[in-house]
């Protein structure tokens, strides 16, 4: 709720920016303003990632996938996230959100986020989506069918494969229940 409005503005911009397609790395200039920051005076480490999902939104708008996805009924939504910072955003500071799709699998879209400042990247996040609808996911087939075909360059690192396996928590169909070891 905190960046509604900022991402309703964000929509609006971002569909008058160049166009790309989904699988092209898009930048997306910002500024550190007062409700990003924290009581040590730079950016929240949970507020990355929400600006993150301003990356994510504009590589959306501007490669159309975000029109086309609405109008199927299609919702993104997180899975699970990982971030490494190196240095701290600063009040008023400008910076970029690069974003870029960095492959698929049977259950998820994967993007790298970097927020880069001077040149440098502050912050990269590896983020996994899945596309919802009312009645449950988006097959990768619908999704392909929508976007059109990955660059054949197009492969998962890995380590995402491991990762995902390493964290990932039942359905949401499936009991989980709650015990500490």
């Amino acid at each position: 709720m905190h960046l509604l409005l900022r991402t309703l503005l964000l929509l609006f911009r971002s569909a008058r920016r160049r166009p790309l397609t989904v699988w092209d790395s898009a930048s997306l200039p910002l500024r550190v303003l007062p409700t990003d920051i924290d009581i040590a005076m730079h950016v929240n480490n949970g507020m990355y990632l929400s600006l993150m999902d301003l990356g994510r939104f504009d590589l959306m708008v501007r490669s159309g996938v975000w029109k086309r996805m609405r109008r199927r009924g299609w919702g993104p939504v997180v899975a699970a996230e990982t971030i490494s910072f190196r240095k701290s955003l600063q009040l008023w500071q400008e910076y970029t959100i690069e974003t870029r799709v960095i492959g698929l699998d049977a259950k998820a879209i994967f993007f790298e986020q970097r927020m880069v400042a001077d040149g440098e990247i502050y912050a990269r996040a590896y983020i996994a989506t899945r596309l919802v609808t009312k009645t449950g996911p988006v097959s990768q087939e619908q999704i392909l069918a929508e976007f059109g075909a990955p660059p054949a360059d197009l492969v998962l690192p890995a380590w995402i494969h491991d990762w995902r396996e390493a964290g990932q928590l039942p359905g949401a169909r499936t009991p989980a229940p709650h015990a500490w070891p």
